[in-house]
């Protein structure tokens, strides 16, 4: 089972990123700054997407997380998978949380993902990755 962003919200963020560096380029200085950071931003997002592709992968092994500095293995019999839900400002989100920490003395790994890495709602990932632990 893998999860990763969707890629049609990676086109749109590429596309809108584009843009706004085009728009920019018709702007003054301090409108180009700005508009191009943004855009650049959007960018740098779209090319996040498309290089850790797929952001979450499970198999009967475990559950592998592709991150900016490689990938993390965590073995099922480590792994706690939890929903993670809070509200600020009246907005609800929910984040798949992956932890391999055995007790207080011990850091392991934590993992948050959120809809936008799973391409997927976080309740569903979670339930999917519950199903495929081994028994």
């Amino acid at each position: 089972m893998q999860w990763a962003a969707r890629t049609a919200e990676t086109v749109v963020l590429a596309l809108g990123g584009l843009l706004l560096v085009l728009a920019a380029l018709t702007l003054d200085a301090g409108g180009r700054v700005l508009v191009g950071a943004a855009g650049g931003l959007l960018l740098a997002l779209a090319v996040r997407d498309v290089v850790l592709r797929p952001r979450l992968a499970a198999d009967a092994g475990g559950v592998v997380v592709r991150g900016l500095t490689g990938r993390t293995s965590l073995p099922w019999p480590l792994l706690s998978v939890r929903l993670r839900t809070t509200r600020r400002l009246g907005v609800r989100s929910r984040l798949l949380e992956l932890d391999t920490a055995a007790g207080p003395d011990d850091d392991g790994v934590l993992v948050l993902l959120g809809r936008r890495d799973l391409g997927a709602d976080p309740a569903a990932g979670a339930a999917a990755l519950e199903a495929l632990r081994p028994a």
